[in-house]
């Protein structure tokens, strides 16, 4: 007789985690949800939703009737995550760290991530069984028997994005009960579960570990400010002061005292500490137009000052990669480049791109055509047809499209982007 199979699930007080655990129920195995505290709210003095958040996932566990156990991953996101996104200017990354950590003593570990992978459920299982070579041979057998990370059937949903830093060790055991099955559906199935004080929550949109807070007030405690200066990019006119250029992201609208019209960032120089920013016509407010952003009159008339050319690249180079099946593709080891898709966003669209590898593992992305507020610390995550390839940080960009206009103006003559330099990012101790 077989072994009932033991499952931890990761729950995050929401509906999707619920769900997940619920239909691991279903298909008959011993589940265990587990929460993670990333984050410690006596620390400071903003709101945080994690001891609300564990309160929902206990009582999940209790509808459920599964054993409940909370983890702390404090230090680790402190030491792993946080310091590593408040350097690169409050972006957004791709983190799993301590998903792989909670499966010891379980046959396999499972999230509420709208993802897929290329295993079946046994197979999953009959991994912890597996013995693998140790030493030179491993790599060799992990890609001849590589699980490739699938996007979910939810095109919408899917959150291979968030999962592009993956290793092999961690996607092999893992479970995603919700890879094919949409939103909609995963609501209809907690309101047929008793599971409405989850289903009534709504969707998260800060960050996983802190929750929703004014960002400059909360990062402000855990760095020194470092002053700098607003300039025109136009003009290179110093328009104003801040408290540090990681405090905002490209396209954020810049609040510059003693201006009237809105100002909207399009560079930063990590450098010298200086956020560029380009100004939004006063007249827009009297013709009455309801905009994204400020507007700028163009040859075919009004357009939202977000479309400026200094927010448009086409061109970037990544750190090392991370290769989910822990090599390039072979197309890109034997030709050196490789069409595929990326993204820099969760959720945006996919951007047809070109791929070239250098010899230190890192790439050049080239865009079929100009993208949107790229950013360094940003993760260009890489797909061909329904597979996450894996992803890099963003650390270099090539010129912005303002910067190549100017260029031909003044007779070809090579322009220094204010954020080609490299970004030196605020210091944050690490936790002991």
């Amino acid at each position: 007789m077989q072994a009932v199979r033991h499952v931890v699930c990761a729950l995050s007080g929401g509906v999707d985690s619920a769900v997940a655990a619920l239909l691991l129920r279903r298909r008959g195995y011993q589940v265990t949800g587990v929460f993670m505290k990333n984050w410690d709210s006596l620390d400071e003095h903003g709101v945080c939703t994690a001891d609300k958040d564990c309160e929902d996932a206990y009582r999940v566990c209790q509808i459920l009737d599964i054993p409940f156990h909370q983890v702390s991953y404090i230090k680790e996101y402190w030491n792993d995550v946080f310091r590593t996104v408040v350097k690169f200017g409050w972006t957004f990354v791709p983190a799993v760290e301590g998903v792989e950590d909670l499966s010891s003593g379980a046959d396999a570990i499972a999230t509420g991530h709208y993802a897929r992978t290329s295993l079946e459920d046994e197979e999953v299982f009959q991994q912890k069984h597996i013995k693998r070579p140790e030493g030179l041979f491993r790599n060799r057998f992990e890609v001849r028997n590589a699980v490739k990370l699938l996007q979910a059937a939810d095109s919408f949903k899917d959150q291979t994005f968030f999962l592009s830093q993956v290793s092999q060790d961690a996607l092999r055991r893992t479970i995603f009960p919700l890879g094919g099955l949409t939103k909609q559906f995963v609501k209809k199935i907690a309101a047929e579960n008793r599971l409405h004080h989850v289903l009534q929550k709504k969707e998260s949109m800060g960050m996983c570990f802190v929750g929703k807070r004014n960002f400059e007030h909360f990062l402000l405690q855990y760095l020194q400010p470092r002053p700098g200066h607003f300039i025109s990019i136009e003009d290179n006119k110093v328009l104003g002061t801040h408290k540090g250029w990681f405090l905002y992201t490209l396209g954020q609208r810049a609040n510059i005292g003693g201006l009237r019209e809105p100002w909207y960032v399009v560079e930063k120089d990590g450098v010298k500490g200086n956020v560029f920013v380009v100004s939004g016509p006063a007249f827009e407010t009297a013709l009455g137009l309801v905009l994204a952003g400020p507007a700028v009159l163009t040859d075919q008339g009004l357009a939202p000052r977000k479309d400026h050319p200094a927010l448009y690249r086409d061109l970037l180079r990544t750190s090392r990669v991370h290769w989910i099946t822990e090599e390039p593709p072979a197309a890109l080891v034997r030709d050196k480049m490789m069409e595929c898709h990326f993204r820099f966003r969760h959720q945006m669209a996919l951007v047809p791109c070109v791929l070239t590898l250098n010899q230190d593992g890192t790439v050049w992305v080239t865009a079929v055509q100009a993208v949107h507020a790229l950013a360094t610390g940003q993760f260009a995550v890489f797909y061909k047809g329904d597979e996450c390839l894996g992803s890099g940080k963003i650390v270099r960009l090539g010129p912005s499209a303002y910067t190549l206009q100017k260029s031909q103006h003044r007779g070809g003559v090579a322009i220094k982007n204010p954020s080609d330099g490299p970004e030196d990012g605020p210091g944050l101790r690490p936790l002991p």
